[in-house]
């Protein structure tokens, strides 16, 4: 059967996460075809849709497209959904999205509470039983070394964001302790989503020499940190099928049993687990290109998917009949353009040239509106059409600054003497980003405004070594996976201090008065200003033209008959929240 669902609206949750990039009002089903627009699963923890079954058997699969590559997303360079999505089912932490968006409390993880509120103190209290998949009890140590690679005071560890972390100083607690407190010397309104998919500090420790991360933390000792954080960097990458499982632990009900380069990960049940048993004894992700998943789903190789739909994959899906059930959901990813400030899109009259000719409504038309009949234009970055305050937000902000003009982009570029500046054109080589970037070359190319368009899309361009990280882009065209959380987007747009490294922040954006506005809006716990300050943030990055929205991601799962448990995530979590519950009963 193929439906479609729209929910209630979302819940507008604040609390703060980075977001990962992604190289990725009524219901019913339309008579002629199905469409994938629609609003997050109403499904909750523990409703009957989700509830693991009894038993622990079998194996489920899924596909993915994208491969994973490093065991520790949270650097700058590995902050990306191909490692997040991968490691849902190994690594667990204090608090995970719902199924709506929300944040959850992981009680079979651990616990906390708010223990003072001048100043805002948490008090956390890892699971008794709670242990590294080499039996290793999880305690302080790894809460430390958490807050030290995330806090921006020690300049040596590479992290995506320090937003939350940078709040308070390093956990109250001693080797050993399994409760540390958190005291923040500012008022942080998203404290609930911090301390998630924490990393074991003894192998830290064992691999880099380091002898007590706490000692080497507490000192600043530069002699034991450096080692410490070149291997919180890097050590944790691995190249196509080289995991490590004895380095790369579980704190989860699933570990890596083995990866097959370019074909698949294969997950089976950490017998050091203290928590619910998993439903199914092994998950295998399987690595496949959006265009075949479909037929990978009709053969029976796989019982779920969620990728990036397209028209041509729904009426693949459409195709199987009643065999597959198609459900369509809204995102909370979007698709943008981010500039490199450090090269030639530094000069404005570049930037605003580009935004005049990018054909977003072309886009939307092409690849978007055949999939959600209802989809527009995104123009903004904080807030997304399907929330309350988006159109407020947008009606103060936006002055139409990127409404598709490519007459007066040519113009733009020969009064300034521009006309054919090269443009090189990041991005992943998916089939959609590529039709993108062909629309992109006939508006803002030579018959179009004038660039002269250099497509370098490739499958490493989210790479430690690729366009991105190493900034060899002057527009970088991707997407980021995030949630309602508004302060999961400050650490994209916040200055870089000088030889640090960038973060989120990929083209090295700057705006002190920006930077200012995200640091009340990290602290803000009122929905109402949160928004108003969203506003000038808004406002600002129009101006600036500081990167340019598309449009949110249209949401698809399809699943084969006699699955279990697989329910949709709108978030940067995505399909894997809860893994551990899938089961595949036709086996």
């Amino acid at each position: 059967m193929i439906s479609t669902r729209k929910s209630a609206k979302y819940v507008a949750l604040l609390a703060g996460s980075a977001l990962v990039l992604s190289a990725c009002a009524t219901s019913g089903e339309s008579d002629d075809e199905a469409t994938v627009g629609g609003g997050a699963a109403e499904t909750e923890p523990g409703d009957d849709a989700s509830a693991p079954a009894a038993g622990g058997e079998g194996t489920f699969t899924w596909a993915y497209e994208q491969e994973i590559f490093s065991y520790n997303s949270d650097t700058a360079d590995t902050n990306a959904s191909a490692n997040a999505v991968a490691l849902n089912p190994v690594l667990r932490g204090f608090w995970y999205f719902g199924p709506d968006g929300s944040v959850v409390p992981d009680e079979e993880y651990g616990s906390f509470e708010v223990t003072s509120e001048d100043p805002l103190t948490i008090e956390y209290t890892f699971a008794e039983e709670a242990v590294w998949s080499d039996g290793e009890p999880i305690d302080c140590d790894d809460a430390v070394l958490y807050w030290a690679a995330q806090n921006g005071g020690f300049p040596e560890f590479s992290a995506a964001g320090n937003t939350g972390y940078e709040d308070h100083a390093r956990p109250d607690c001693a080797d050993g302790d399994k409760t540390f407190t958190v005291t923040y010397e500012t008022p942080y309104a998203d404290y609930a989503a911090t301390y998630g998919a924490i990393k074991p500090a003894h192998i830290l420790e064992q691999e880099s020499g380091v002898e007590d991360i706490i000692a080497a933390v507490d000192a600043g000792d530069a002699a034991a940190l450096t080692p410490a954080a070149e291997f919180w960097n890097t050590g944790w990458n691995f190249a196509p099928g080289e995991w490590n499982s004895d380095i790369a632990l579980s704190s989860g009900p699933y570990l890596v049993d083995s990866w097959d380069a370019g074909q698949s990960i294969t997950y089976t049940a950490n017998p050091e687990w203290w928590g619910t048993p998993p439903a199914s004894d092994t998950i295998v992700t399987r690595f496949i290109g959006q265009d075949a998943q479909a037929q990978a789903l009709q053969n029976g190789e796989i019982q779920a998917m969620a990728p990036q739909p397209s028209p041509d994959l729904l009426a693949q899906l459409e195709a199987i009949g009643d065999a597959v059930e198609v459900e369509g959901q809204d995102q909370y990813t979007y698709e943008h353009w981010d500039f490199n400030f450090q090269g030639e899109f530094a000069d404005p009259i570049l930037r605003e040239a580009f935004a005049l000719c990018l054909p977003r409504q072309t886009m939307i038309d092409n690849l978007i509106a055949p999939l959600n009949p209802e989809a527009e234009v995104l123009n903004a970055r904080f807030v997304f059409p399907f929330e309350n305050g988006y159109q407020e937000v947008v009606d103060a902000a936006y002055a139409d600054q990127s409404e598709q003009d490519i007459e007066a982009a040519a113009a733009l570029l020969e009064e300034n003497g521009l006309t054919g500046t090269t443009l090189r054109l990041g991005h992943n080589a998916n089939p959609r980003r590529q039709q993108e970037a062909a629309l992109i070359v006939d508006a803002c190319g030579p018959s179009g405004a004038g660039f002269d368009v250099q497509d370098i899309g490739n499958e490493n361009f989210f790479e430690a070594d690729g366009e991105l990280a190493t900034g060899a882009f002057d527009v970088a065209q991707f997407a980021w996976a995030g949630s309602p959380l508004k302060s999961g987007s400050v650490s994209t747009f916040e200055c870089v201090p000088e030889g640090e490294p960038k973060g989120n922040n990929n083209g090295y954006y700057c705006n002190e008065e920006v930077d200012a506005l995200l640091e009340q809006l990290t602290q803000e716990p009122d929905p109402d200003a949160q928004l108003e300050l969203v506003t000038q943030i808004e406002t600002i990055l129009w101006e600036d033209l500081a990167t340019i929205p598309g449009f949110t991601f249209p949401g698809l799962l399809a699943t084969a008959s006699g699955v279990e448990g697989v329910v949709y995530n709108p978030t940067q979590a995505d399909l894997t929240w809860n893994a551990w519950e899938w089961r595949n009963t036709a086996q």
